[in-house]
């Protein structure tokens, strides 16, 4: 089994090591109070779940069988508190808790860099090693913290996504948005079901072991953290929605643009296809009395040329071309 175990007195690494069963039964039968934290969930896990600490077959169930929702389950002389927090690659990480009057054991499948730096925190105080309560409040507390880097990075994602929109609108940032909002609304569930799971405990319907009132003033603050987080999170979302929208009135915008350049191009072309069409007529007496080089240039060349050019002083002046010519009223 690999993971941690933090008693007092006694040692614990800053890395998980190889945990010995019979280390653990020590633990349990010592009556002093310690940390137990296991990563992976395999057969020796599952025993020492079942067997040696006497959890409830649902409880261990739940940890055997991954993809909870945040909750907290009350049993006899325990509690199981289900809280998520952000694992190495940045996504949620499913821990789950058992909290007594004398332990706190906590198992999760992948390794989450918050809880190591809870064993450190305890380490440093060992001590002076604090009720279960309050191990599973600095727990929950790392886990949370873990939030707000990744919710940094999305703020600082969003504003290059806006930058880039405005410079140059593209389908792949559509998808960057689309990724972006699918990791947002994952996160700020966790977070709402976490605080909901938390304002139940701080309402006392379901208690934890050893809560006090001191415990419960660090459980508030950690609830203040998660509707931070939940505030934070709708921010950015509506902060997605926008970037959508500025996307796809950019994309119109630039659509529009194209369209009247080429509204223009058609329009200059018209009359001077008329006039070709015109003087391409094999009329008798055109063809008798239009001839020469000075008929060629003044009607086949000068008169094209300055009706293009009217057209397009009419098309500056209306504003199509660039700013207006005129007064500006």
């Amino acid at each position: 089994m690999q993971g941690h175990l933090v008693t007092f007195p006694g040692s614990v690494t800053d890395t998980p090591t190889e945990l010995d069963r019979s280390t653990i039964e020590q633990a349990i039968a010592s009556g002093q109070h310690f940390w137990l934290d296991l990563l992976g969930v395999d057969a020796d896990v599952i025993s020492v779940l079942g067997a040696d600490f006497g959890f409830h077959p649902l409880a261990v169930e739940d940890a055997e069988h991954f993809g909870q929702r945040p909750k907290v389950d009350v049993y006899d002389d325990y509690v199981v508190v289900v809280a998520y927090g952000i694992g190495g690659d940045g996504t949620p990480v499913e821990v789950h808790c058992f909290v007594g009057t004398r332990f706190l054991v906590t198992v999760h499948r992948d390794p989450v860099p918050s809880l190591v730096g809870s064993v450190e925190l305890v380490q440093r105080h060992r001590t002076d090693l604090p009720q279960p309560v309050m191990m599973l409040h600095r727990v929950l507390d790392g886990l949370v913290d873990g939030y707000f880097p990744v919710l940094a990075t999305i703020d600082e994602a969003i504003d290059a996504l806006q930058d880039d929109i405005l410079h140059q609108p593209s389908d792949r940032q559509l998808g960057d948005l689309f990724v972006i909002k699918r990791r947002l609304i994952l996160l700020r569930r966790y977070a709402s079901e976490q605080r909901d799971m938390l304002a139940s405990v701080l309402a006392g319907t379901q208690p934890l072991p050893g809560m006090t009132d001191e415990a419960e003033r660090y459980f508030r603050d950690l609830y203040d953290h998660l509707e931070r987080l939940t505030q934070s999170a709708d921010g950015y979302r509506d902060l997605l929605s926008s970037a959508l929208d500025t996307h796809l009135s950019t994309t119109s915008n630039r659509l529009n643009v194209v369209m009247k350049q080429l509204a223009i191009i058609a329009t200059v072309f018209l009359p001077m296809s008329f006039l070709t069409g015109f003087f391409g007529q094999n009329f008798g007496w055109m063809v008798d009395h239009l001839g020469g080089s000075a008929v060629f240039w003044i009607a086949g060349v000068a008169l094209q040329v300055v009706v293009a050019g009217a057209l397009l002083m009419m098309f500056r002046r209306m504003g199509w071309l660039g700013e207006r010519t005129g007064d500006q009223r």
